[in-house]
């Protein structure tokens, strides 16, 4: 058990993007039996950029592949707006994640015969969907791609493949993205450039970005930090520093040693 407090629900009146309600994931029974996530509440609000934080086994990623409809729960209920999603058979579900979800994860995840463009647009395609050009537009120039929509992954670097994959999760002007570790797989620099770019989806398109990171510099991008621990939110810190994050994952971190 964490020596921090669970902290009251933030945000109560604002509009959720998504939200869970005494969320539990448990995996094996008997002896095996690891509870992931014990009795998690939490909302991310409509155009806020949200980073989870923990050490490793905290439930942090098992709580976004929850929320985003990539993992089921064992108790409890997670919602993106007012859609349930414990209660969506598999058909429902895929067309929610496909039109009302974006990812981002640290594999670009990107067709190697497709050139950029192709590859932004692709779950559009797939959805018989025709995409909002002048969104298109905005979401191109907002990554920085406009000079190379015609290039295959194999022409681009890590970073730039990385901007292809988050422009493709803004692109079908989704409710929510769920970004697993985005930045895990590239240097400072273009590490930079992604969380940089995440931010700007946020203030400037008014898009919702929830991101799981072990990074305190990655989360100090964002406007907030849940800090999970054993399964549990511990803490929510508003507006957070590298300096901040970094001083509550010592904490963390010296629990484990002297428990």
């Amino acid at each position: 058990m964490s020596t921090f407090p669970a902290p009251p629900p933030a945000h109560a009146t604002a509009v959720a993007a998504a939200r869970a309600t005494d969320l539990t994931k448990v995996y094996g029974e008997g002896e095996t039996r690891v509870v992931a996530l014990d009795g998690v509440s939490v909302e991310f609000v409509q155009g806020q950029y949200t980073a989870i934080m923990g050490p490793s086994g905290s439930g942090k990623s098992t709580l976004m592949h929850c929320m985003a409809g990539l993992d089921t729960v064992s108790s409890g209920s997670t919602r993106i707006g007012d859609t349930e999603l414990t209660n969506l058979g598999d058909k429902k579900l895929t067309q929610l994640r496909r039109d009302r979800v974006g990812f981002v994860f640290q594999t670009f995840n990107l067709l190697p015969t497709l050139n950029a463009l192709e590859n932004i647009r692709l779950p559009m395609d797939i959805a018989g969907r025709k995409p909002d050009q002048a969104w298109m537009d905005q979401v191109i120039t907002t990554v920085g791609l406009a000079d190379r929509l015609k290039h295959r992954p194999s022409q681009l670097s890590g970073g730039q493949q990385q901007r292809v994959a988050v422009a493709r999760a803004l692109a079908g002007k989704p409710d929510i993205v769920f970004g697993d570790e985005p930045t895990g797989n590239l240097d400072s620099r273009a590490g930079a450039e992604i969380l940089g770019f995440l931010r700007n989806s946020v203030r400037e398109l008014g898009q919702t970005v929830v991101m799981v990171t072990h990074d305190p510099v990655a989360a100090s991008y964002a406007d907030r930090v849940i800090f999970l621990a054993d399964g549990r939110i511990v803490d929510d810190m508003p507006d957070p520093t590298a300096e901040l994050v970094l001083e509550h994952m010592k904490r963390f971190d010296a629990k484990g040693r002297t428990s």
